[in-house]
C-alpha cells in the first residue's frame, strides 16, 4: 500500500465493518429478494473498489469471487455469502492490524464452483507474514484510555474556565459604565471629587480582575497538565520496536549486534516521540550499517565480534534526552572537515579553526556526507539534517560525540510534553515576527559601519571576527535601521546570526505550518497566534543557519494565482472519494466530493463546475443514469465527464460512452498524472 495513503487505513476499516454487517444482514434474503442480491453485489463491489485503491489484493479478489457468485443466482447463495462475509471480516480486521491477509484458496475455489457442498467450511482468515528487515511498525497507540475520575476532574475545569471567562464579561461591562460616569463627571461643578470617586472604584476593579485573572491562569495550567499527563507514555515500546529493528537489520547485512535499552520507564508525550520516529529509525540504521564494522573488522581490531548499541532515555526535569550510541568505527573529523571544504560548506579560514566538536556539527546539514559509496540502507551523515530538523519541530536539539575507533553518540533532547513553544517577537521595518527562544543566545548591538558586505554576503565586525548573519530587512525589503540588533545563537550545531530592529518582548505561542506556497516561506517555519489574537509568521532557525544564509534572497512578490479548475467527485465509496479527493487536490484541482447523485445534481444546480468525475455503482442513480440525466440539462450537456470504475470490460466502457462520459478510466489501474491530464484537457486548461 502507498504510504501515503496509510492514514486511511483506519476509516477504510470502520466503513468496510459497516458494509459486512449489512451483507450479513442480507444473507437471510438474498435467495427470495433480487433487490437484496443487488444490493449486496452493490456493497461487494464497493468493497472491491476501496480494497483495489489500497492495494489490498487479497480482499479484493475476495470480493470480486463472491460478487460473481452472486451474480450468478446459484442455489444456496445466502450460506454462501454468510461464509464469504465472514472471510472478508477477517481480511478487513488483518487490514486493522496492519498485517499482510491472504484469502482462504478453499474459499476462492469454492466461489468459483457451481454447486455448494454441505456442511461447513473452516474459514482461515488472515496470516501475519512479517518483513525481516522492514521499518518498525508505530509502537504507539492512537487510542488513548482515560480515566472516569480524570475525566470528570477535566469536566469540572472546563466548567470553571467558562464561568471565569463570563466574569471577565461582567468586569468588561462595569468598566464601561465607569468610563461613562467619568465622562459624566467632566460636565459637573466639581469633578476632581466624582474623579477620585473613580479612580478608587478602578483600583478595586483592577483587584478584582487581577484575582480572577489568577484564577483562570491557575485553572487553565492545573487543566493542561491533566491534559499533558494523558499525552506522556513510557518509551517502552519505541525502544522495543528499535531494538528490534536494529536486530532484524544487521541480520539481512550479515553483522553481529547486541541491543542494550535504558530508561524504558521514561516518559515522553507520543505526538512528540511520533514525531521523532523517522528521526530514530534512522539514527538506528546508521549504527548498524555504518556504525558496527563486520565481525571479521572487530577482531582484527581486537574487539569483540559482536556490535553494541545502546537505546537510551533519560528524564531530566522537564525535558527528555534520547540518544542512540555504537562502539562501532566512530567518525574521522578531518575527514568531516575535508569533505566539508570539497563541498564549499566552509571556507579554508573557517575549516583551520574548527574544534572536534565544531567538525562534527557540520554533520547536520543537509545532504552532507561522507560516505564515498551509496548504501541502500543509510549513510553516517545521510539523514542527519532530518534528525536535526526532527528535534526542532517539536522544540528540541540534537548533538553528536564520536570517537574514531570507539563508536558515535547522537542525542536528540526535547521537552517532556509538548507545550507552547517559548518565541522572541522581533521588528524589521513595518513587519513583526516570531523567533524561537531557544535558537538565540546573545544580542549585540550592530551599528552601519560594523557591517560589510562580501560577494552577496553580508558579515557584522565582533571583536576582530567577521560573523556571517541574515539582514533580515533586507531579505524581506524593508528600510534597513541604522542600528540593529544582532542576535546569535545555534540551531542543529549551526551557527546562526539574524539582524532585526528590535526585540518587543517574549511569548508563549502554539506554532501552525505554513502553507508551501506563502511568500516569503524560505525563511518561515509556520504561524503563531499571539495572546491578542495577532498571526504572526515563525522565522525557520533551520533557514537562517545555513551556511548560505548570509546572502539574503529577497522575498517574491505576491502573484495572482491562476483559478483553479473546480472539479465535482461522486462516488458512493467513503475511502475510494477521500483518495481520489486527494489525488486530485494533489494536483491542483478545486474538489467537491459527494456519496451519490442525488448530491451530485443538488451542488450542479448550486455551483458551477469545470468538470465532474463520477463512479458506476452507486444506490439510487447510477454513474451511466447520471450522465445520460445531465445530457438532457441544456445548462449541463456539455459539462465533461469522466468516469472512473472497477468495470473494466470493453462493453462497459463503450456503455460509459454511449451514455455521454468523455473518457472512461478504470480504478485498478488509475493512474493520478492521466486523471489529472484528462481532467486539464476537458476542463479547457
Amino acid at each position: 500500500m502507498d504510504p501515503e495513503f496509510a492514514d486511511l487505513i483506519p476509516l477504510f476499516v470502520a466503513e468496510a465493518r459497516g458494509r459486512v454487517e449489512r451483507l450479513l444482514a442480507l444473507a437471510a434474503s438474498i435467495e427470495s429478494d433480487p433487490q437484496a442480491s443487488a444490493e449486496a453485489r452493490r456493497e461487494l463491489h464497493t468493497l472491491k473498489g476501496a480494497g483495489r485503491m489500497l492495494r489490498l489484493g487479497p480482499l479484493a479478489e475476495l470480493c470480486h469471487a463472491t460478487e460473481g457468485a452472486l451474480q450468478a443466482g446459484r442455489p444456496g447463495a445466502g450460506p454462501l455469502l454468510l461464509r464469504a462475509a465472514d472471510a472478508i471480516a477477517a481480511l478487513i480486521e488483518a487490514v486493522g492490524r496492519d498485517e499482510t491477509a491472504t484469502a482462504d484458496p478453499e474459499l476462492l475455489r469454492l466461489l468459483a464452483t457451481t454447486t455448494v457442498p454441505s456442511g461447513p467450511l473452516e474459514v482461515t482468515g488472515a496470516t501475519p507474514q512479517p518483513s525481516a528487515a522492514a521499518p518498525p511498525k508505530p509502537a504507539l497507540a492512537d487510542e488513548v484510555r482515560l480515566d472516569s475520575k480524570a475525566v470528570d476532574a477535566m469536566a469540572d475545569r472546563a466548567t470553571q474556565l467558562r464561568i471565569l471567562s463570563l466574569g471577565s464579561e461582567q468586569s468588561a461591562v462595569r468598566l464601561n459604565e465607569l468610563a461613562r460616569l467619568a465622562e459624566d463627571a467632566l460636565h459637573e461643578s466639581q469633578p476632581a471629587q466624582a474623579l477620585a470617586v473613580l479612580a478608587s472604584s478602578l483600583r478595586r476593579l483592577a483587584a478584582e480582575i487581577e484575582a480572577a485573572q489568577k484564577r483562570l491562569h491557575r485553572t487553565a495550567e492545573q487543566q493542561l497538565e491533566s491534559l499533558l499527563a494523558l499525552q506522556v507514555q513510557p518509551m517502552r515500546g519505541p525502544l522495543l520496536s528499535l531494538a528490534r529493528h536494529a536486530r532484524e537489520l544487521a541480520r539481512s547485512l550479515g553483522r553481529e549486534v547486541e541491543v542494550e535499552l535504558r530508561g524504558e520507564d521514561t516518559r515522553l508525550d507520543r505526538r512528540i516521540a511520533q514525531e521523532l520516529e523517522e528521526a530514530l529509525v534512522h539514527l538506528v540504521r546508521n549504527a548498524v550499517d555504518h556504525g558496527i564494522e563486520s565481525a571479521q573488522a572487530r577482531e582484527k581490531l581486537g574487539k569483540a565480534r559482536v556490535g553494541r548499541i545502546r537505546l537510551e532515555a533519560i528524564a531530566t526535569g522537564n525535558r527528555v534526552r534520547l540518544s542512540v550510541s555504537d562502539d562501532g568505527a566512530g567518525i574521522d573529523p578531518a575527514r568531516v572537515v575535508t569533505a566539508a571544504l570539497a563541498a564549499g560548506l566552509v571556507d579554508a579560514e573557517r575549516a583551520a579553526s574548527l574544534s572536534r566538536e565544531d567538525a562534527l556539527r557540520l554533520l547536520f546539514i543537509a545532504g552532507f556526507s561522507t560516505r564515498t559509496e551509496v548504501s541502500e540502507v543509510s549513510g553516517r551523515g545521510v539523514g542527519l539534517d532530518v534528525v536535526a530538523s526532527a528535534a526542532g519541530r517539536v522544540g528540541g536539539t540534537a548533538t553528536i560525540d564520536s570517537r574514531l575507533g570507539r563508536g558515535t553518540t547522537v542525542t536528540i533532547e526535547v521537552p517532556a510534553a509538548r507545550r507552547g513553544e517559548d518565541v522572541l517577537l522581533v521588528r524589521v521595518g513595518n513587519l513583526r515576527f516570531a523567533l524561537p527562544s531557544s535558537a538565540v543566545r546573545r544580542v549585540h548591538r550592530l551599528t552601519e559601519d560594523a557591517v560589510v558586505e562580501r560577494d552577496g554576503r553580508f558579515l557584522a565586525r565582533l571583536e576582530e571576527r567577521l560573523v556571517p548573519f541574515v539582514p533580515l530587512a533586507k531579505a524581506f525589503g524593508e528600510p534597513a535601521a541604522p542600528v540593529a540588533l544582532l542576535l546569535r545563537g545555534e540551531h542543529a550545531g549551526q551557527p546562526l546570526a539574524v539582524a532585526v530592529d528590535a526585540v518587543e518582548g517574549a511569548e508563549e505561542v502554539l506554532v501552525r505550518p505554513l502553507a508551501r506556497a506563502a511568500a516569503g516561506a524560505a525563511f518561515l517555519d509556520g504561524v503563531a497566534l499571539l495572546a491578542s489574537g495577532q498571526p504572526l509568521g515563525v522565522l525557520s532557525p533551520k533557514a537562517l543557519a545555513q551556511p548560505e544564509s548570509g546572502r539574503p534572497t529577497a522575498v517574491p512578490a505576491l502573484r495572482a494565482a491562476p483559478r483553479k479548475l473546480r472539479v465535482l467527485l461522486v462516488d458512493d465509496s467513503l475511502v475510494t472519494r477521500e483518495m481520489e479527493r486527494r489525488l486530485l487536490e494533489d494536483m491542483g484541482f478545486d474538489v467537491s466530493a459527494v456519496g451519490d447523485a442525488a448530491e451530485a445534481l443538488a451542488q450542479l444546480s448550486e455551483q458551477g463546475f469545470d468538470c465532474m468525475v463520477t463512479d458506476i455503482e452507486m444506490p439510487g442513480m447510477d454513474g451511466f443514469e447520471l450522465v445520460r440525466h445531465l445530457r438532457g440539462i441544456p445548462a449541463l450537456a456539455r459539462l465533461p465527464v469522466v468516469v472512473v470504475s472497477t468495470h473494466d470490460r470493453p462493453e462497459d466502457r463503450l456503455a460509459g460512452l454511449e451514455a455521454g462520459a468523455d473518457a472512461y478510466l478504470t480504478k485498478q489501474g488509475l493512474d493520478a498524472t492521466e486523471l489529472a491530464g484528462l481532467v486539464r484537457r476537458l476542463g479547457g486548461r
